[in-house]
Parts: structure tokens; sequence; C-alpha cells
């Protein structure tokens, strides 16, 4: 089996498989998932699984294993579930290098330790179980980070100390179970605290406080409490009417004047997106009253301005004002705050806030509010004839190809998130350059979600008259067929979108480029080119960047291989791009990628460019 080093998914789970997990795995070294769950296998973790430096989906549960958690896997692990097993020792430290990790469960094991302070930097994490463990200590304030975890369970350990007050600032936290371990001292009362069936904490004796229906005892001041005579109370009393009566009449003038002014209108946290508030004011003065210099961008709802906040230190932002003229804004609008608030990754657009208000003239007035990318979309770096964009001037004008390669693997990993990490899949039914954005590190952001949709199930895609009251058109050379056809809308449709993107920044075409009529398109033109022409084809910039690269790198001119070396990466990597994106983009929905093997693959072909991976011999 350890021959087999084009492997990218193994399933050998409940078929009562015995023995030791084989450390010949560890050669599988495209293997992107591996599941072994429920079986009788024994042993130790082999040491020599940190081979697969491109494992997404670790599962080993429900075993026999033994002996501790390996130090090294793969940086890359989304899931990593290891539980029902006979695992020893502590969690490693070095379980803070994974840093995509989305899932984490070694409960039922026999781990011993402390909370590594380490998972601190696991802040993409929304399932942490480390349940029925021997695990000692108290609750990391590291963990503070841990922001978008939905379901945190430390039950039947031996941890003590206090429950800190952070829990009950998470957001996105459904279940917290922390019963039968030794905790201390009052229980927080915010957040997930408020909801007793959503929070567990049976077990824990020395506990009290909490909401009533937790029914802790109540905690003991350590002050006794005086009583106050008669008459104070009713000098209190007078006072506490007094005031509640001018409190009361000071709100109404107040409800008055604000209904009145425009300037005082907003509702920004009412969505749910967050606590930063800007009424139609704010946003007038930050961007100089959405003066067309301001002006970044336009999209199918509104226009996108350059603003400067003022509230507390000045602050960079990019505002989306919808064009309520146009019939689906407003349900763009929810539809964006609805998608964006309850989804979290590195590389997905930030909303800070948005603004429901009327402006001055007394019209309604809808507008969103961004992260600004200093570098602009994808699409300007792309087609640098068609439009200019300011960028540091330290900064070349045009994309290498590793930068490519790394905003490839950026866009594909905030879409494996979107189809098979969130909570509910997600299609976000537009990607294309311009919703692709760049920071000042080059690190792409997807943005524009006013098309997203939820899934109920991926399996089970939804027919679009469900989704939503008119066809989702996406845009043009980027939609997938099926969806011109009356399709379901499923997240296969990104992955062609993706396929289209991924050949565009190769070739430097457009989709809709004038050469493509006659039944010839984007797709086709790479696919005929493979794969002895795909040199022939590519966006010619890439190959003089590279070129240039290659002969003032003091490197490549070591000796004569060296160069002759480059040229041979250069050429594969250019290569399996273009097999990447045919994949994708192929016209059978079920016939496309996985876009969690699309991360793989392109994380091999990165490894090639970069030197860390020898190119084969006949590309």
């Amino acid at each position: 089996m350890g021959k087999l080093n084009k492997l990218y998914g193994l399933f050998l789970g409940s078929n009562e498989l015995s023995g030791n997990v084989p450390s010949s795995l560890g050669n599988l070294t495209l293997l992107s998932r591996l599941s072994l769950t429920s079986n009788k296998l024994n042993g130790s973790i082999p040491q020599s699984l940190g081979g697969c430096r491109f494992m997404l989906y670790l599962d080993l549960s429900h075993n026999n294993l033994s002996g501790p958690i390996p130090k090294q896997v793969s940086n890359l692990l989304v899931e990593l579930d290891l539980s029902g097993n006979q695992l020893t020792e502590s969690i490693p430290m070095e379980v803070g290098n994974l840093q995509h990790l989305v899932l984490m469960d070694v409960s039922e094991n026999k781990l011993s330790g402390e909370i590594p302070q380490s998972l601190e930097s696991c802040t993409t994490l929304t399932t942490l179980s480390l349940r029925e463990n021997l695990l000692q200590g108290t609750i990391p304030k590291s963990l503070t980070s841990l922001k978008g975890i939905e379901y945190f369970d430390l039950s039947c350990n031996n941890l003590s100390g206090i429950i800190p007050n952070y829990l009950g600032s998470f957001p996105f936290l459904q279940n917290l179970n922390l019963s039968f371990n030794d905790f201390e001292g009052a229980l927080p009362i915010q957040g997930v605290f408020k909801n007793a069936s959503a929070v567990s904490v049976v077990g824990n004796t020395r506990l009290c406080g909490g909401i009533p229906h937790l029914r802790l005892p109540k905690c003991i001041s350590k002050q006794p409490k005086r009583g106050l005579s008669p008459k104070m109370n009713l000098i209190i009393s007078i006072s506490c009417g007094a005031v509640g009566l001018v409190l009361v009449l000071s709100l109404a003038l107040l409800y008055r004047s604000r209904k009145a002014r425009a300037l005082k209108s907003t509702s920004g946290s009412s969505l749910g997106v967050s606590l930063l508030k800007l009424s139609y004011g704010d946003l007038l003065k930050a961007t100089n009253g959405f003066s067309a210099s301001n002006l970044i961008g336009s999209g199918s709802f509104g226009s996108v301005y350059k603003g400067i906040l003022n509230q507390h230190e000045e602050r960079n932002v990019a505002v989306k004002v919808l064009n309520l003229q146009i019939s689906r804004a407003s349900k763009s609008f929810i539809s964006e705050c609805e998608a964006l608030k309850s989804i979290r990754h590195r590389n997905l657009v930030k909303l800070l806030t948005a603004c429901s208000s009327i402006d001055f003239q007394g019209n309604d007035f809808k507008a969103l509010v961004y992260e600004f990318m200093v570098n602009g979309s994808l699409d300007e770096w792309l087609h640098i004839s068609a439009q200019g964009v300011d960028r540091p001037a330290n900064l070349p004008k045009n994309l290498n190809l590793t930068q490519r390669v790394n905003i490839a693997i950026d866009v594909a990993y905030a879409l494996d998130y979107l189809h098979n990490r969130s909570h509910m899949p997600i299609v976000h039914c537009d990607i294309k350059p311009s919703n692709i954005l760049l920071d000042s590190d080059m690190t792409a952001w997807v943005g524009d979600f006013d098309l997203a949709r939820y899934l109920r199930d991926a399996s089970c895609p939804s027919p679009l008259h469900e989704s939503s009251s008119n066809v989702i058109k996406g845009t043009i050379g980027y939609t997938p067929p099926e969806y011109g056809m009356g399709g379901e809308l499923s997240t296969y449709g990104d992955v062609y979108s993706y396929g289209i993107l991924l050949l565009e920044m190769l070739t430097g075409k457009r989709p809709t480029d004038d050469m493509f009529k006659g039944g010839m398109d984007l797709h086709n033109f790479v696919m005929m080119a493979l794969p002895e022409r795909v040199g022939e084809i590519c966006d010619q910039l890439i190959v003089q960047i590279e070129e240039s690269s290659s002969s003032t790198n003091p490197r490549s001119n070591r000796g004569n291989h060296a160069p002759n070396d480059q040229r041979k990466r250069v050429v594969e990597c250019l290569t399996d791009i273009a097999r990447v994106g045919v994949a994708c983009s192929v016209a059978m929905p079920r016939e496309r990628k996985d876009m969690s093997n699309v991360v793989a693959e392109l994380s091999l072909i990165r490894d090639v460019l970069t030197g860390t991976r020898t190119p084969r011999e006949n590309p």
C-alpha cells in the first residue's frame, strides 16, 4: 500500500481491521484524507504519518491505539479525530502549528498533563473535544483567541480553578460542557452561560452562582450585609422614583430627537454583525461625501468607496453602499449580513459592521463596512491595462508564478471552508477575480457575498427556485453551464467558477475574451494545449518574470544545471496548474474536483516550484 504514491483518499472505517497502523502510509505523500475509524487497530500512531504533508483529514477514532499523540503531523490538517482510543501522555505543544484546524477531537483517551496554551494559535477551531481524559490544571487564559469556537467539551477530567469569564464572550459558542471536574467559584452569567440547555456544569461541587435554571448554590459574600433603617429606605425609594421619572422624560425627548435626525439612525449591531456602530453621517464623512475620488469599485447591487474612520484612531475601510433602486438590493444586504456573521476564516473578508438608516433626504440607506484591502482586487493585477490601482511603490506591478499559486491556494482554502467546514454548506455563487481581494502581504481574501446561499445538505443541492425568487446568474463567463440550463445550485458550481479563475490566472485571458467564440472557450483553449503547449498559451508576463528571476538570482548561476532545473520546475508547475483548472471546470458537475483535493494538489505544486520537492523527470 505504501507504493500508491498518487493516492489522495483512503477510507477503511468499520471493517474490523486488526494489527498496527502501517508505517508505510507515511510514503503516501499526496494523501489528503485518511479514515481508519471503528476498527480493532492497536499499537501506536506511527510517526511516519508526518510524511503525509498534505493531509487535511485524519480520523483514527474508536480503535485501541496507545502511546502518545505524534508531534509531527501535517500543518494543513483541517480535522483531527483520535477519540475513543487508549492514548497517553500529554497533548503536544506542537498542536499549535495546526493553524487551519477546524475540528479536534481527542476525547475518551488517557491523556494527562495540562491543556496546551499553544492551542491559542488554532483560531479557526469550531469544535474542540477533550472530554474523558486525565487532564489537570486550569483552563488557559490564552484560549481567549478561539473566538469562532462552537462546540467545547472539557467534561470528565481533573481540571480545577475558576471558569474564565471570556467563555461568555464567544459569540458562536453553542454547547459548553464543563461537567465532572473540580472547578470552583462563581459561574459567569453572560453569553452561552445564559442558556441552561447549552451549558453543563454538573459534578463541580464547589461552583456557585450562575442563572437560576442551573440550580447552583448562591455565592456567599465575604462581607456581612447591614440592614437599612425604615427612614433610609423611604428616602432611597423617593429618590429612585424621582430619578426614574427624569430618565423616562429624557428618553422620550431623545427618541423624538433621533426620529427627526437621520444622523443618529443606525442598526449595525442589530444585524448581529459587530459592536462597531456607524451612522449615515459617519459614513458620509468617512468617504468625503461618497465622492467619485473615493470610489474604488461597483457591482451588481451598489458601489464601494474607500473611507477613513476617525472614531478612535484612523482606520481605512471599504464602504459598500447598496443601490436600493435595484429590486434585490435589500435582499442582498440581508444575505450578505447573514452569511458573513456566521463564518470565520483567514481568507474570507471580514465584515466590520452594517448600517441600515436613512440619509439626510429621508431616503432608506444601507451599507456594509469591510476591512480595506490595500492591494485591490486580483482582477486589477491580472489585467493592468484595463484599470489601475494604487499600490505601495516597493511592490512590482505584475504577479509572479509563486504569487499566483499562493493566491490560488488562499482562495481554495476559503472555498473548502465554505463547502465542507462551515456549520452549513455555503455556495458563494460569484467567484471571479474582482471578488478576490489582496491585502498588504498579498494574501487573498474572498469577498462579495451578494449571491451566497446556504445549502441544507451539500449532497442534496437545492433547486434554484428554492434559493431565490430569481435565477442566480452570477457573472457571465464564470457561471457553470448547468445554471444556465436551470440546473441545481450546488458547491460544484463554485468549483467550476474557481477552475475558470485558475485558468485566467494561468493564461491572463478573461473567459469573455473576443477570441472565445464559435464553440471555443477558455476551458477548451487550455485543454487543447495540454500537456506540451502550455508554455505557449500561458500569460507571457509569467514567463518574462521567471526568466528574469532566473538570470538575476545568484543561485541560478552556480552551475549549468541550476537554470535547467528551475526551468523544469516552472514548466511542470504550469502544466499541473492547467490540469487542475481544467479538471475543476469540466461540464459535468459531479466530475469536478472537491476543493479539499484542490488545496492538496496546489500545495504540492507550490512545493515543486519553491524547490522543496523534486520535479518529475517527464513533466
